[in-house]
C-alpha cells in the first residue's frame, strides 16, 4: 500500500501538472507547433523502441543482481544512447525532406541529444521498483515534470515557438538523469560481463516493445504526412489528454504489480486471487475517470484551451472511453512479465501490429481524422479482447469471469453516462462557442459532481443488494475507514 501510495501520489501530481501544462501551452502555441514536435517525438520513440534492451526489467527479474549487472546495464544504456543519437542526427535532414519542413531537422537534432542524455541514467532505479521503494520515484517524476513545465512555459511566453516544447523534453531528461545519481548513489564503469545473461530474459520483451511502439506511434507519422501538421496537433494533443485519466493515472498499480506478482508467480492460487483483486480495483477506478473526461471534453477544452482546439474534442470524447475499456486487459503485461511469458507478449504485439496498422492506414486515407478515430475504436476493442484471452491462457481465468466479475463497475458507468448526458441536455443545451466562461465552468463542475455521485451511488447500491461481496467497493470503504481513523487520531 505504501509503494502504491507513493506512485499514486506522483502520478496524480504529475497528471495534474500535465493537464495544466497542456492547457497553458495550448493557449500560447498553435496546433501546428504541437504537430511538428509530435512527428519528431514519434520518430524518437520508435527509434528507442527498436533498440530497446529492457535492462531494467532484467534487473528486476534477477534474483540476486551484482554490481557487474548494474555496470552492464549502464554500459548498454550509454552505448545505445550514443549510437542511436548519432544515427538520428544523420537522418534528420532526409526526414525533414520527406515532410517538406526544414524545421523538423532541428527538432530531430534536439531529440537526438535527449536520447544520449537519457542513456546515461542510473540503472539502480530498477532496484527501487523491485523492492517496492518508490519515494525516490516520486521525487524524480514530480521534479522532472516541474522542470519540463517551467522550461516550456517560459520559452513559450518568450518565443511563442515549437522550441518551447523541445525545451520541456530536454529539461525533464537532464533533471531526471542528474537526480537519479543524487538520490541513488552509484559509480558506473564500463562492463559487458553479464550481457548474455540479461539479454536472454529481455530479448522477447524488447522485440515486443519495439513492435508495440511502432504500432502505436505510426498513426502520428501517417497523420502528419497525409493530413498535415495542424490536424496532427489536434490529434496528438487530444490523444495525450485521453490517456491521462486512465492509462497514466492508473499506471502506479501496474508498476507495482510486476514486482508484486513476481514474488508469488510460483503460487498459482495466490497469483490468481491477487490478480483478480487488483483487476477489480483498476477497472473500478478507470471507468469513471475515463468517462468523466469524455463527458466534459467540449466545455473543458473550449474553456481551458480556446476555440482553435475544438477539433480535438471528438478525439478526447472517443478515446478516453476506449482507454477505459482497455483496462479489462491491460494487466496482462505485468502478469506476463512476472510469470515469464515474455515470448507470448511478443506474439501478442506482433499480431496486433498486423491487425492495427492496415485498419489505421485505411481509415485515415479514406476518411481522414474521423476514419482514424473509428479505426482506433475498433483496434482498441480488439486489443482489449486479445489481452483478456492471454489472461485466460496464463491464469485460467475465463473471459466471463473477467467481465461479469466487474459488472457493478459497468453498471455504475452506464448510470453515470446516462444521467450526466441527460443533465447536460437539459441545462446546457447551448453552442459552446457562444457560451461564456462562467457557463462552461458550471457545466464542467456539475457534470463531474453528478457523474461521480451517480457512479458511486449505483455501484454501491448494487454491491449492497447482492450481499456486499468482496470487491473494489469493500476495499474503498476500508481505505476510507483507515483515513478517517488517522484523521481522528490527529485531531
Amino acid at each position: 500500500m505504501t509503494a502504491s501510495a507513493w506512485l499514486s501520489g506522483a502520478r496524480l501530481l504529475t497528471n495534474v501538472l500535465a493537464f495544466v501544462s497542456t492547457f497553458l501551452m495550448a493557449r500560447l502555441l498553435a496546433p501546428e507547433d504541437f504537430g511538428l514536435v509530435a512527428i519528431g517525438t514519434s520518430i524518437q520513440m520508435i527509434a528507442l523502441a527498436i533498440t530497446e534492451l529492457s535492462m531494467a526489467q532484467a534487473l528486476i527479474q534477477h534474483r540476486d543482481p551484482t554490481e557487474n549487472h548494474y555496470h552492464t546495464a549502464w554500459t548498454m544504456g550509454v552505448g545505445r544512447g550514443a549510437v542511436l543519437g548519432l544515427i538520428l542526427a544523420l537522418l534528420a535532414q532526409p526526414i525533414a525532406g520527406i515532410y517538406q519542413d526544414a524545421r523538423l531537422a532541428n527538432v530531430i537534432y534536439a531529440l537526438a541529444l535527449g536520447i544520449f542524455i537519457s542513456g546515461m541514467g542510473n540503472p539502480r532505479q530498477a532496484m527501487l521498483e523491485r523492492d517496492l521503494i518508490f519515494w525516490q520515484q516520486f521525487v524524480l517524476s514530480v521534479t522532472g515534470k516541474v522542470a519540463s513545465i517551467v522550461a516550456s512555459v517560459a520559452l513559450a511566453v518568450i518565443l511563442r515557438s515549437y522550441w518551447a516544447l523541445i525545451a520541456g523534453v530536454l529539461a525533464s531528461q537532464i533533471v531526471n538523469v542528474v537526480l537519479s545519481y543524487v538520490l541513488i548513489p552509484f559509480r558506473p564503469r564500463f562492463s559487458l560481463r553479464h550481457l548474455g545473461e540479461m539479454w536472454s530474459f529481455s530479448v522477447w520483451l524488447s522485440l515486443g516493445r519495439a513492435i508495440n511502439t511502432i504500432n502505436w506511434r505510426f498513426d502520428q507519422l501517417l497523420v502528419g504526412n497525409i493530413l498535415g501538421q495542424s490536424v496532427l496537433g489536434l490529434y496528438s494533443v487530444g490523444s495525450n489528454l485521453s490517456q491521462l485519466p486512465t492509462r497514466e493515472a492508473l499506471a502506479p498499480i501496474n508498476a507495482t504489480l510486476f514486482p508484486a506478482l513476481s514474488r508469488i508467480a510460483d503460487e498459482p492460487e495466490r497469483l490468481y486471487q491477487g490478480f483478480r483483486k487488483a483487476q477489480s480495483v483498476l477497472i473500478y477506478a478507470a471507468l469513471p475517470l475515463g468517462l468523466s473526461l469524455s463527458l466534459i471534453a467540449e466545455p473543458l477544452i473550449t474553456l481551458a484551451m480556446g476555440q482553435k482546439w475544438l477539433g480535438a474534442v471528438p478525439v478526447v470524447q472517443v478515446l478516453t472511453v476506449v482507454f477505459a475499456l482497455q483496462t479489462f486487459g491491460s494487466m496482462v503485461q505485468p502478469l506476463g512479465m512476472a510469470t515469464g511469458h515474455t515470448r507470448l507478449l511478443f506474439w501478442r504485439d506482433l499480431q496486433m501490429f498486423f491487425v492495427r496498422l492496415p485498419v489505421i492506414i485505411a481509415g485515415t486515407v479514406l476518411y481522414g481524422l474521423p476514419g482514424l478515430i473509428i479505426s482506433r475504436v475498433l483496434t482498441g476493442l480488439i486489443a482489449a479482447g486479445v489481452n483478456m484471452v492471454l489472461v485466460r491462457r496464463i491464469l485460467r481465468m475465463s473471459l466471463r469471469d473477467q467481465v461479469v466479475g466487474n459488472w457493478r463497475s459497468l453498471a455504475g458507468a452506464m448510470g453515470m453516462a446516462g444521467g450526466t448526458l441527460a443533465m447536460q441536455a437539459w441545462l446546457f443545451d447551448i453552442d459552446v462557442t457562444q457560451a461564456g466562461p462562467g457557463m462552461l465552468l458550471a457545466e464542467v463542475a456539475l457534470s463531474l459532481a453528478l457523474g461521480f455521485a451517480l457512479y458511486l451511488g449505483t455501484s454501491f447500491l448494487l454491491w449492497w443488494a447482492v450481499g456486499r461481496p468482496e470487491g473494489a467497493e469493500q476495499q474503498l470503504l476500508g481505505l476510507g475507514g483507515k483515513l478517517l481513523r488517522k484523521l481522528g487520531r490527529k485531531t
